[in-house]
């Protein structure tokens, strides 16, 4: 078969734009075949562009024999221009197009390119192996799912760049290249040719940049910047994404949160006809941790964590009395109504909390016919495991679950197994979505790894004034001015309010670990800006794949990027990374110690 190409020839309208009200007009339209049916005196064709999906018919009545030769010979994904006029369809509408009310009467068909038979079938419903799909991303991409996928996310950004341009803020870029910095996950290295032995770094975010910006007067920022980590991945990361990044000057955090739910009220509501209720709920992050066991937690189902340490206390189960003895608590979940859960699943419940580094999990079944079914009720009198019932908050026919451990480990586990339960017994209803405002996040956490104190956020997040002083007393004790957006239990985008006087700024770092000396190495240019008077400032950044994954309806963040990475970062299309030639290593001064296999 001959491939053209296109020879003055212009498409009119796209496949899936084609209307009863275009019938008798002559179009143009250019695709892929998705689809060739041979019915001997008629030929159908359905032709296939980014828009969606027309029918093209040829008939003994009306085409040549040459042009039904030519049709005949077409197979799927061959590349085609089909020229004719839209008719009313003369068989059964189909009411699962758009465009199932017409077709087009080909007059000419031109094969623009040709196509061998695919790995896979161009389809939503053929369910292929994700490795497959992402080997052959540029076939992925062609079906309609994922294109759809990829329109949302054109629209979501351009409802953000609308929203923010009105809001007064100014779309700015920021470096690519950049010094590295010690905080935070690695950075992605790039050698410098010109300055042997010295690298640039990858931007994990813009956030000194941004924070520059505010200093230089440009009071109101934002970016859809690309931003790279060099970190284990998950279903929600990549090691390069993308984020709606900006920043405000004279502003506290009322003020960032109030134009963020508004913006995001707005384009969700845009987009995909979401309505949202304002404002959104706050909650801080001790409040969350205790009831949810989460700083993230998902709010469209209940079951809340229960603090029972107190009541437990004596009650002569060791693992309990060894927790509290040893300064750690006691929490509990009631499952509802599921006192009969077989000890199958309790113990796959077990499982999971250990996940999360807890020993396990300890239960009591409240039987409906009064009767307690528990491993534990032997160690105690009926008194106290009545009473610890009554603490719960349990009825007859529930189940509660125990914890007892370290604090933070305890909530992991426990915010974990509610999770797990939540999907288990279908207490999440997909089509409710519960917005909240997660706030007051710790400063600081305890790294067990590195031995020290390290940002819970980044190291340039302002204290809470009145913590200030716990600074090197007790650092755990130190709130910040940060806040989370979370969307049914997945964190959504967070910021907070900067730093903007240096004598802060160094007693941080000093709080962090680092030296005088370390410190202006690192961060000395921006240290050096502070003292020409900045402005109170403060910001947010959205993960933007992580927000079109949520209102996509999928907890695949590869789903919603055009050409992702798989979980060791590499890519299966282009085979990246790859080795270099030695040349190229020489220009960059660099030597390998060992050369891969």
């Amino acid at each position: 078969m001959t491939e053209e190409s296109l020879n003055g020839l212009k498409r009119s309208m796209y496949c899936g734009e084609v209307r009863p009200e275009h019938v008798g007009r002559h179009i143009t339209v250019m695709g892929w075949v998705q689809k060739v049916r041979n019915k001997g005196s008629l030929i159908f064709i359905d032709v296939r562009d980014r828009a969606g999906i027309v029918q093209v018919v040829l008939s003994e009545d009306n085409a040549s024999p040459v042009l039904l030769e030519q049709a005949s010979a077409l197979r799927t994904e061959f590349v085609v221009a089909v020229s004719g006029q839209v008719q009313r369809r003369e068989g059964a509408v189909n009411e699962k197009l758009p465009t199932g009310e017409v077709e087009i009467v080909a007059e000419q068909i031109h094969v623009l390119s040709a196509a061998k038979t695919t790995p896979f079938q161009i389809l939503d419903e053929v369910d292929t192996r994700e490795d497959l799909r992402l080997k052959y991303r540029y076939l992925d991409l062609r079906r309609p799912k994922m294109q759809h996928n990829l329109w949302l996310r054109h629209q979501v950004t351009a409802a953000i760049r609308n929203f923010l341009n009105q809001e007064g803020f100014l779309e700015i870029e920021t470096p690519m290249l950049i010094k590295s910095t010690p905080e935070g996950a690695r950075d992605y290295l790039v050698p410098s040719r010109v300055h042997p032995g010295h690298f640039y770094a990858l931007p994990q975010s813009p956030q000194m940049y941004k924070q520059l910006l505010m200093i230089s007067g440009m009071d109101r920022y934002y970016q859809l910047a690309r931003c790279f980590r060099d970190e284990d991945l998950r279903a929600d990361r990549q090691p390069e994404f993308t984020q709606v990044d900006m920043e405000l000057s004279f502003v506290e955090e009322d003020d960032i949160m109030n134009v963020n739910e508004r913006m995001i009220a707005k384009v969700f509501h845009d987009v995909a006809g979401w309505e949202i209720s304002l404002p959104m709920r706050r909650m801080t992050w001790n409040e969350a941790m205790d009831r949810y066991g989460s700083d993230k937690p998902d709010l469209r189902f209940g079951m809340e964590i229960q603090d029972v340490s107190e009541v437990v206390s004596g009650c002569g189960f060791g693992v309990f009395e060894s927790a509290l003895a040893s300064g750690g608590v006691v929490r509990c979940l009631v499952v509802k109504g599921q006192a009969d859960m077989p000890r199958k699943k309790i113990d796959a419940l077990g499982e999971v909390a250990k996940l999360y580094r807890a020993k396990g999990l300890a239960w009591i079944g409240l039987h409906e016919d009064g009767t307690v079914k528990s491993p534990i009720a032997k160690f105690m009198s009926e008194e106290k495991l009545q009473e610890i019932v009554t603490a719960a908050g349990a009825e007859k026919g529930d189940l509660i679950v125990f914890c007892a451990d370290k604090k933070k480990i305890v909530c992991d586990a426990l915010g974990n197994v509610r999770l797990h339960l939540g999907h288990q017994l279908d207490l999440i209803d997909p089509n409710h979505h519960e917005f909240l405002w997660v706030t007051q996040f710790p400063m600081f956490e305890y790294s067990e790894e590195e031995g020290r104190y390290m940002a819970m956020h980044h190291p340039f997040t302002m204290p809470y004034e009145e913590d200030l002083a716990y600074l090197f007393s007790d650092p755990g004790r130190v709130r910040a001015k940060a806040y989370d957006m979370v969307l049914d239990g997945v964190e959504m985008g967070g910021g907070s309010i900067r730093i903007h006087r240096k004598d802060i700024q160094e007693k941080v770092f000093e709080a962090l670990g680092f030296t005088m000396e370390e410190a202006m190495e690192k961060f000395g240019f921006f240290l050096e800006a502070f003292s020409y008077g900045a402005p109170p400032h403060g910001g947010l950044a959205f993960g933007l794949d992580r927000m079109i994954m949520l209102l996509c309806g999928t907890d695949n963040i590869r789903e919603v990027i055009a050409f992702p990475k798989i979980k060791d970062a590499s890519c299966l299309m282009s085979e990246a990374p790859s080795t270099v030639d030695e040349k190229q290593l020489e220009e960059l001064h660099l030597m390998l110690r060992g050369k891969s296999e």
